[in-house]
């Protein structure tokens, strides 16, 4: 966890909470008490309202009212039914990411608004997505942004067979399925490959340039000149 993230958990704890000792904050945040006296210190130091001392406990002047976040109902219901298809359906670091996001939210929400969020009844029921999915989703990923050459056994839908190594570009999702975006050098074509029928998927060590004609801009001008379901769904 990095220190601002668990700086701004020790602040919503405490403000939701009665006196916790040091020895709380560390089991729930999972670091040393050590860790805490100083975090707690450096808090103090910069302004915050925290009371106590060590081997007492602390907690928040009541006082303290966090700057409150204003969202329309339908603007809550955006974000909160963004942050559960992200859950349900994200990279197992966007999945931690989304749930880390609502708590922030909430915390600072006026209690009128945080009481809207359970009756937001919109869900996205996410058991079809297995971990070992979501932690594929979040190499894909990281290989689009840093234009990395992927290389993967592939099964297409009659059941054949191949070896590929291409150039990722970006993820799209369809209708539960997660799809890659890519440069294939062995069609020297793009083609789009569902992340569940990958197997084997290696990061090379190679990065690879972009060039005219084979880049995400390029691809998306080759959709637009066709019909969507032939252009997504060219068999690889």
């Amino acid at each position: 966890m990095r220190r601002a993230d668990r700086l701004f958990r020790i602040v919503r704890v405490l403000r939701g909470s009665r006196l916790q000792t040091a020895r709380m904050l560390a089991q729930k945040l999972e670091v040393s008490e050590r860790t805490i006296y100083r975090d707690v210190r450096d808090l103090q130091i910069s302004g915050m309202p925290i009371e106590g001392e060590p081997g007492v406990g602390y907690t928040l002047r009541r006082d303290l009212d966090l700057p409150p976040l204003m969202f329309t109902r339908d603007e809550l219901t955006a974000l909160v039914l963004g942050a559960r298809l992200v859950r349900a359906w994200g990279g197992a670091a966007s999945t931690a990411a989304a749930d880390q996001a609502l708590q922030r939210i909430e915390a600072v929400l006026p209690t009128e608004l945080r009481d809207r969020l359970d009756a937001i009844l919109m869900y996205a029921p996410g058991s079809r997505m297995p971990q070992v999915l979501r932690e594929r989703l979040d190499v894909l990923h990281e290989a689009c942004t840093d234009r990395r050459v992927l290389a993967f056994g592939y099964t297409r839908e009659d059941g054949q067979n191949s070896e590929r190594e291409v150039r990722p570009l970006a993820l799209y999702f369809w209708s539960g399925v997660w799809t890659l975006a890519a440069w294939c050098e062995l069609r020297k074509d793009f083609r789009t490959f569902r992340i569940d029928r990958m197997q084997n998927v290696r990061v090379l060590g190679r990065e690879y340039v972009q060039k005219k004609g084979q880049r995400l801009e390029d691809y998306l001008r080759q959709v637009a000149r066709q019909y969507p379901s032939e252009a997504l769904h060219k068999s690889p």
